[in-house]
């Protein structure tokens, strides 16, 4: 990031990294889930489920905010000449 914009490349890259990293909780979350069901706790199973789909959500609204980056290689870099 710089002053006066932001380099729309590197916050591509930050937010697939914390996109991926919301994935991989969410299977993890997933297994749980489903141990829970298998155990019988239907409580913990339901709100384990509820995450799993809360994660989801917010891994469409970073996919969203990826797409309104407008990402296109004239915009990647900006030169001024002082």
């Amino acid at each position: 990031m710089c002053e006066g914009g932001i380099n729309t490349g590197q916050m591509k890259l930050a937010v697939a990294m914390v996109n991926d990293s919301l994935a991989l909780s969410q299977q993890w979350l997933e297994q749980l889930h489903r141990l829970a069901d298998q155990g019988k706790r239907t409580a913990t199973s339901a709100d384990l489920a509820q995450v799993t789909v809360m994660l989801g959500e917010a891994r469409e609204k970073l996919d969203a905010a990826v797409e309104k980056l407008h990402l296109t290689q004239d915009d990647d870099v900006l030169v001024e000449r002082l």
